[in-house]
C-alpha cells in the first residue's frame, strides 16, 4: 500500500505466541526468543529505558535523512526491547519483580506476512494481560504502530490492523472496511527472505516513480477488481486481477527475475500468483508469493526449491489463550 492507495489483506492461520512470567531479579527483563539467533538475553529496566531513548533519537535522524532505517534497530531483539518499554511507559506500569518474555512464532520472518506486527502485538497484549490492564484495542494499536515504525520507517498500519482484528479487510489511509472471508483456494509459497527491508523497497520505489506516477491509479483499479471478485467468490476474475497486479509490481521493479519466472510458469498452468509484501529490489528472494489455484503447485515449487504452504483465513486477531 503506497501513496494512500487501497490494499486488501487477510489474517491466516499462522501466529506468534508470547508467554510472560515473573522470573529473575527485581528490575530485570529477560527475552527468550527461540526463533531468533540471539536466543536469550537479559537487561535491567534502566538499560532498556536508555536504549529506548537512543532508538527514538535514531528514528529522528532517519526522518531527517541522516540514517537508513536499518540503522534505527540493528538486530531483531531490539524490536522487542523497544516494544517492552513502549507499553510499560505508555500504560504507566510498574515492574515489581523480574519479568521473562518468551516469544515463539511460526510466521516466516521478513517475508511479507506481517510477522513484525504480529509479534509486536503478541508481546504488547501479553504484557497488558500480565499486568491486568484493561484491553483497549486503540491503545495497543497505537503502541504497535509506534514500534513498527522503528522497523519499517513509516508503517501504513495495515499489518497492525489485521493482526489486531483478524479477518479480511480493504484498507486505505488508516481506515478498514471489513470483507467476507474468501472461500477460494489460496496457497502461499516462500521464495526466500528478501535481501532488503520493506522500508528500503518502499524508498527505492518512491525514488523511481513518485506520487504522481499513473501506475498508482492502475494499482487502485486492480485492487477494486480484486475486492469485487472476492465478494462474489469469482476465482477467474480474481486470478485475472492478480495477473494484472503482478505485471504492475514488475513495472515498479520489486519482483526479482527468478520469482517472475516462477509466477510466469504458474500463469502458464492456468493459475495466478503475486508477491504478498513489498517484494525486493535486490537479490533472488521476494518473500511470500500468494497463488490462487484449485491445484497446489507442488511440482513447480519443488523445481524452484520453494516451500509451499496451505493457508486458511483466520477470523480472529490477537487474543489471550
Amino acid at each position: 500500500m503506497v501513496y494512500g492507495r487501497p490494499a486488501i489483506a487477510m489474517a491466516v492461520n499462522r501466529n506468534a505466541q508470547t508467554f510472560i512470567t515473573e522470573e529473575g531479579a527485581a528490575g530485570t527483563v529477560s527475552f527468550d526468543l527461540p526463533n531468533l539467533k540471539e536466543g536469550s538475553e537479559s537487561f535491567t529496566l534502566r538499560a532498556l529505558q536508555e536504549f529506548h531513548g537512543r532508538v527514538l533519537r535514531n528514528y529522528e535522524e532517519f526522518l531527517e535523512g541522516k540514517l537508513s532505517i536499518r540503522e534505527v534497530l540493528r538486530k531483531p531483539v531490539d524490536l522487542f526491547q523497544f516494544a517492552f518499554v513502549t507499553v510499560m511507559d505508555g500504560l504507566h506500569l510498574k515492574m515489581g519483580g523480574g519479568v521473562n518474555v518468551r516469544m515463539s512464532s511460526n510466521i516466516p520472518i521478513g517475508c511479507g506476512m506481517g510477522s513484525s506486527a504480529a509479534t509486536i502485538l503478541s508481546v504488547l497484549r501479553g504484557l497488558g494481560h500480565f499486568y491486568r490492564v484493561e484491553f483497549r484495542p486503540e491503545w495497543f494499536a497505537r503502541y504497535s504502530l509506534e514500534v513498527e515504525n522503528m522497523q519499517h520507517g513509516r508503517a501504513s498500519g495495515l499489518d497492525t490492523y489485521v493482526s489486531m482484528h483478524g479477518g479480511c479487510v480493504r484498507f486505505q489511509n488508516g481506515e478498514a472496511q471489513e470483507m467476507p472471508l474468501p472461500r477460494m483456494p489460496l496457497y502461499i509459497v516462500n521464495t526466500g527472505q528478501p535481501q532488503g527491508t520493506t522500508g528500503e523497497a518502499v524508498a527505492s520505489v518512491a525514488r523511481r516513480t513518485g506520487a504522481a506516477c499513473p501506475l498508482w491509479d492502475e494499482f487502485e483499479a486492480v485492487t477494486g477488481r480484486m475486492h469485487r471478485a472476492l465478494a462474489h467468490d469469482d476465482l477467474k476474475a480474481f486470478q485475472k486481477a492478480m495477473r494484472d497486479n503482478h505485471r504492475l509490481l514488475n513495472e515498479i521493479g520489486v519482483v526479482p527475475g527468478r520469482v517472475a519466472d516462477f509466477v510466469g510458469e504458474v500463469e502458464q498452468a492456468g493459475a495466478a500468483a503475486k508477491i504478498c509484501g513489498a517484494g525486493a529490489v535486490t537479490g533472488d528472494g521476494a518473500g511470500m508469493v500468494v497463488v490462487a489455484t484449485r491445484d497446489a503447485p507442488a511440482e513447480l515449487c519443488a523445481k524452484y526449491g520453494y516451500d509451499l504452504m496451505t493457508v486458511r483465513p483466520d477470523p480472529m486477531g490477537v487474543r489471550v489463550v
